[in-house]
């Protein structure tokens, strides 16, 4: 058996690959956009501390785009105002997004008319809104060469927006939503509701006087009291259930 030709050492394979990865870490540090290093791009607006990942997704009307501060944009994020480059959208924004939006990986934003989304919304990845739909209304005119229809998009502050789902035009989704993997939302969903399917459905809404409805299933997170150090977690982390139930059974001082 002729042994197998290896074209590099294992050592120098090794500083290949550590310089390849280092320069296209050089790469996306460079290249990604912020206020202070926008690069070719002209927001309407970029806010403290927002960032846009390098490499970019489709990006244009930009003058017609405003980001709130502390915004996360990951890789292959397309954010486009209008329908095509180098349009006069008038002098008021598109595509407006609040403060600390995070917009996951490969999404899409495609504002053809306004699309408003409030501060604190969390996107996974592979989420696409638009607000332009395609018309077949003319059956002998092919689909896509026939005039689209547009409606205002608004996503309220504080919601989540879970892998792969799909915001229509027209859509008008209340505070701290909850929009599952998958769903296909059109219409107006309320405050404080969890949506989820094809089309999408509220599937459980939290109300001042009935609370959760269907109720939740499982107790709410318990977040880490103030002070608590690293030391003290990996403590309570290796205690067995008989002893976290004997401290919680313990009454606080006083």
């Amino acid at each position: 058996m002729p042994k197998r030709k290896n074209t590099f050492s294992s050592w120098r394979r090794h500083l290949v690959q550590r310089a390849v990865h280092s320069g296209w870490s050089w790469v996306q540090r460079a290249g990604s956009v912020t206020a202070e290093n926008p690069g070719r791009f002209r927001f309407g607006s970029i806010g403290e501390a927002t960032r846009l990942a390098f490499p970019l997704g489709t990006v244009f009307g930009e003058p017609w785009i405003r980001l709130g501060s502390y915004c996360i944009i990951a890789e292959q994020v397309t954010l486009t105002a209008g329908l095509m480059p180098d349009l006069d959208l008038g002098p008021d924004p598109i595509l407006s997004i609040g403060d600390g939006v995070v917009l996951g990986r490969g999404s899409h934003v495609i504002a053809d008319t306004t699309v408003t989304i409030g501060s604190d919304c969390y996107f996974g990845p592979y989420v696409y809104v638009t607000s332009t739909n395609h018309s077949y209304d003319d059956p002998h005119q092919p689909i896509g060469k026939q005039w689209p229809r547009m409606e205002p998009v608004e996503i309220g502050p504080g919601c989540w927006i879970g892998t792969g789902a799909v915001i229509l035009p027209g859509a008008r989704i209340g505070r701290n939503v909850v929009v599952a993997a998958g769903a296909v939302v059109r219409g107006t969903v309320p405050d404080h509701a969890v949506v989820a399917g094809a089309p999408a459905r509220v599937v459980r809404r939290w109300t001042p006087d009935g609370g959760w409805q269907p109720p939740l299933r499982t107790p709410a997170p318990v977040p880490i009291p103030d002070g608590m150090t690293p030391k003290q977690l990996r403590a309570l982390a290796e205690l067995d259930e008989d002893a976290v139930a004997r401290l919680a059974a313990l009454e606080p001082d006083g």
